[in-house]
């Protein structure tokens, strides 16, 4: 059974940023929702390569390059606020991203929470809000 592309990855960042296995399988779970390396999509492991990046992993592969130019792009200013509260309020439920990307299929036919518009990602914030207020995590 041949590899998945970037799995060999993971597991090159993991051992460059000396992660032990609690810390790893505690970043693969905030970031794509799985236990396993194994268990990833190819969307999760983009998802997880680009958490590693933010902790500090160098790629010295020439492939990898091209990809992280890709997936350096910041969101519009009038949008940052917007991600950074629901990644907050995500994180305070204790869900990962696909989460809020499967509301906002739900909600807006869109794919991926990043590319909702201003006005998506305002509706969004408030069904994460009403969601916290149902499961008692108002404060």
């Amino acid at each position: 059974m041949a590899k998945r592309p970037g799995l060999t990855l993971i597991q090159i960042a993991r051992r460059q940023l000396d992660m032990d296995d609690d810390a790893y399988r505690a970043m693969l779970m905030r970031t794509a929702g799985v236990e396993s390396s194994k268990a990833l999509t190819p969307r999760q492991i983009g998802r997880v390569l680009a958490e590693l990046e933010r902790l500090g992993f160098k790629s010295t592969s020439a492939k990898a390059a091209p990809a992280k130019r890709r997936q350096t792009a910041e969101p519009a200013p009038e949008r940052a606020a917007l991600i950074g509260k629901i990644n907050a309020q995500l994180a305070e439920a204790e869900r990962s991203i696909a989460y809020a990307d499967g509301i906002a299929r739900r909600m807006f036919q869109v794919e991926r929470v990043e590319w909702c518009n201003p006005d998506q990602l305002r509706r969004l914030v408030a069904a994460l809000a009403y969601d916290a207020q149902r499961h008692g995590r108002t404060r």
